[in-house]
């Protein structure tokens, strides 16, 4: 008997995942490269006293 042929077939092995997938020598992406944490805190702090102009941000 050939159990090579039983079961489910195999699914696609090596495939790109997608338009945005870089393959070699694709060009580079050109989405911004994610922000740091300091960067991130600093966006936050900036968003919580503008939110709250009276309240004083927590020192950390």
């Amino acid at each position: 008997m050939d159990y090579s042929k039983s079961g489910n077939p195999k699914g696609a092995h090596h495939n790109p995942r997608g338009p945005d997938h870089a393959q070699k020598g694709a060009p580079k992406s050109v989405t911004p490269p994610r922000e740091t944490k300091d960067q991130l805190l600093a966006r936050m702090k900036a968003a919580a006293a503008q939110k709250n102009p009276g309240k004083r941000a927590p020192q950390s």
